[in-house]
């Protein structure tokens, strides 16, 4: 049996029979998320401003796109340019929706994945909490000095107002072009952002690009490195729990890598009730399940991925903070590579 996770990308890919079953319920969709943005617009919603710099990081299409990556690429670059930083996210897959600061010896359970990965990367301040403006409010109160907060995921979060919106892309695009559930869009598209990235490189049309590649160094629980060329003279076990597993095994091939078996799980997944392999074969995985899976399998290999966004993107990024009135640092250097793996109008 085919999971969901595998047959809505399928699903979405094209205007097909089942696409085009669902696409009524698509319709219905796009009034409600007009109505909300409406009740937000005339304030019959409450939204509020932090009273910061907000950076939202999001995209369109539902799934990851590389949100993680660029959010970390985002920190560091902030950093260097002599401003200090901080990070609100949801945290997806927590057993709760508490409020709370995330350390670097949280637990992916409690604070979630990938903001656990991005305070690990950046040793910047973290907070998850469901509403945003609440958890930027909170992250600012024991951290008074921050001076923009990076939202992680929140594009469509209309509560937290924002000054700088960065959309991603990835090779999916939009898809069939059709909002929830007939398409992939979690809103109509295209429309005005700031910053638009293309995470999967070259692109024709508006936007930057980003390269992304598997490090050359794989790291295991057990805190043990190897070059990940030294994989390549046997066959190998993957796992991924990823919106997109199947890009991971793909970048895995890709490095010459022979793929004895693939384990794809839903984004998010917890390993809790994942019994491991017992082939024997060494386990390669993503840093964002390592953070669970090595709880239970220290010596499956987590490979990171590197993303890395053309200069054109910083710049652009450094000038609107400048419009905005922070004190940029002139002639900052550009981000080194972050390591990270977490990622048309509607027409009949």
């Amino acid at each position: 049996m085919i999971s969901l996770h595998i047959l809505l990308p399928r699903i979405w890919s094209n205007r097909g029979v089942v696409a085009r079953l669902l696409w009524p319920l698509s319709r219905a969709y796009g009034a409600l998320w007009q109505l909300r943005k409406m009740a937000y617009r005339y304030g019959w919603l409450a939204s509020g401003h932090p009273g910061v710099c907000v950076i939202v990081v999001g995209n369109v299409v539902a799934g990851g796109a590389g949100k993680t990556p660029t959010t970390i690429a985002l920190v560091r670059h902030l950093r260097q340019l002599g401003l200090q930083a901080g990070v609100v996210s949801r945290g997806y897959g927590r057993r709760d929706g508490r409020m709370l600061a995330v350390q670097a010896d949280s637990l992916a359970m409690d604070v979630g994945d990938e903001p656990l990965l991005i305070q690990r990367h950046t040793d910047a301040p973290v907070w998850v909490g469901k509403e945003r403006l609440q958890t930027a409010r909170a992250l600012l109160l024991q951290h008074p000095r921050t001076q923009v907060i990076v939202c992680d995921d929140g594009l469509q979060h209309l509560a937290l107002q924002r000054d700088i919106e960065i959309c991603l892309m990835d090779d999916r695009g939009h898809g069939n072009g059709w909002l929830l559930p007939a398409g992939p869009l979690r809103e109509p598209w295209p429309r005005a952002v700031d910053l638009l990235l293309h995470t999967h490189g070259h692109h024709e049309g508006p936007g930057f690009t980003a390269v992304r590649q598997l490090a050359e160094t794989a790291i295991n629980g057990l805190g043990e490195t190897r070059h990940l060329e030294t994989f390549m003279d046997q066959p190998v076990d993957a796992v991924a729990g990823l919106a997109r597993p199947e890009a991971f095994f793909g970048m895995l091939r890709g490095m010459g890598l022979q793929l004895a078996d693939t384990h794809a799980m839903p984004d998010h997944h917890d390993f809790l009730s994942w019994q491991g392999t017992s082939s024997g074969r060494p386990l390669l995985c993503t840093e964002k399940d390592a953070v669970k899976l090595w709880h239970q399998q220290p010596e499956a290999w987590a490979v990171p991925l590197t993303m890395t966004p053309e200069p054109a993107f910083w710049r652009a990024l450094d000038q609107r903070l400048i419009q905005l009135g922070l004190p940029v640092a002139t002639g900052a250097p550009l981000p080194s590579a972050p390591v990270s793996f977490s990622d048309g109008q509607e027409t009949a």
